[in-house]
């Protein structure tokens, strides 16, 4: 009888990030099932079951979801692989109904409590937690601080590890040459003098983009060449229509971007001056170890996930405060000392997450499981 894994993820787009493990599954053999919001077609996919999980614990939606995914798991599957916190929660739930043999690894792409977070987070999604690991088989973190807490308070989970995120295709993203980048600002409609700042993120209260649009008018009039790119997803969110009545209001409409959800990030990367990012919570975000290995500045705020990437002065600039953050903008843009030592630094730090190292240790993982 052939051997079956479900992936399961809020969203689709994130199946981007499993491909090359549902790749190698298929290799041995095995069907490989996937649930997500089905807004996309997801390759080296078997079955895609489209259900609408939504982030909110709160969300009544989730009761429907939770229902749908106990009979998608009665098809009867050896192992299950849970993503992003609700896809965690209701995976782990529907199949602890149901389980007899299978096997339920969560990947915790960062924990909604961590060190300085907010005391409901630690009231809500702790509890819930620390119940559900008894449930899972496998738990994968991603950075020290997760992994540490996980180690410490999570014991009923026998098998806890660190794995660095979900891995970087070098061949993608790397150092360009001059030449190089002028021929990709020419193909996306920029010019050479451009000073381009891009934030590759969803447009969502965590990311905080509105820290960096409130500082805009003075980075504007120290940097005249100044463009700021959003790449990502938020087209419709009521963030967005906040963000743009700001812009607006500041009139930075002619050198700010919203480019949306991209399939050429690694160009948008590529052509960039610096890669920024003020999320309050991160996991292990990829688009700063993107940018590492591209060798792009990188001016990120202080959080357990950049914190684990970046040393600041070193490999990129880690900022607490506006000041700070503004401050940092101005030294690499005045500076092309800083901006060498920074990308030299940041190209070595990034290989640790290449691809095929991420690919070589999940795999190790998936046979304790087979």
């Amino acid at each position: 009888m052939q051997r079956k894994v479900l992936f399961i993820s809020n969203t689709a787009i994130f199946s981007r990030f499993n491909i090359p493990f549902m790749r190698w599954f298929r290799q041995q053999g095995w069907q490989v099932d996937y649930v997500s919001d089905g807004k996309m077609k997801i390759p080296d996919c078997d079955n895609q079951y489209a259900i609408p999980i939504k982030r909110s614990p709160y969300n009544p939606h989730n009761i429907t979801a939770y229902k749908k995914l106990k009979k998608i798991l009665m098809n009867g599957y050896d192992i299950i692989h849970c993503h992003t916190p609700m896809g965690g929660v209701l995976g782990r739930l529907a199949v602890q109904s149901i389980r007899t043999k299978t096997r339920v690894i969560y990947t915790a792409h960062g924990f909604h409590f961590y060190n300085g977070a907010p005391l409901k987070n630690w009231l809500l999604y702790y509890p819930m937690e620390k119940y559900l690991a008894k449930n899972t088989d496998i738990l994968i973190t991603i950075n020290e601080e997760d992994y540490n807490i996980a180690k410490r308070n999570f014991s009923s989970c026998k098998n806890i590890f660190k794995v660095d995120g979900v891995g970087v295709d070098l061949s993608r993203f790397y150092l360009h040459t001059e030449n190089e980048k002028m021929l990709l600002r020419d193909e996306l409609g920029y010019k050479k003098g451009d000073f381009i700042l891009t934030n590759i993120a969803e447009i969502t209260k965590n990311k905080n983009q509105i820290m960096l649009i409130k500082s805009l008018p003075e980075l504007k009039k120290a940097i005249p060449e100044l463009h700021v790119l959003f790449i990502g997803n938020g087209n419709y969110s009521s963030i967005k229509q906040k963000l743009e009545y700001l812009i607006n209001k500041l009139k930075l409409q002619d050198f700010v971007h919203f480019l949306g959800y991209r399939n050429d990030v690694d160009k948008l990367t590529a052509i960039s001056d610096i890669a920024f990012s003020a999320s309050i919570r991160e996991g292990l975000p990829v688009n700063i170890i993107e940018a590492m290995a591209c060798g792009i500045p990188i001016v990120c705020s202080k959080n357990r996930g950049h914190n684990s990437l970046i040393i600041n002065g070193k490999s990129g600039l880690i900022f607490s405060n506006t000041t700070e953050m503004k401050e940092s903008i101005f030294k690499i843009y005045k500076s092309k000392h800083l901006i060498k030592k920074l990308t030299e630094n940041a190209i070595e730090y990034s290989k640790r997450y290449n691809c095929e190292l991420i690919i070589e240790k999940m795999t190790e993982i998936y046979k304790q499981c087979m």
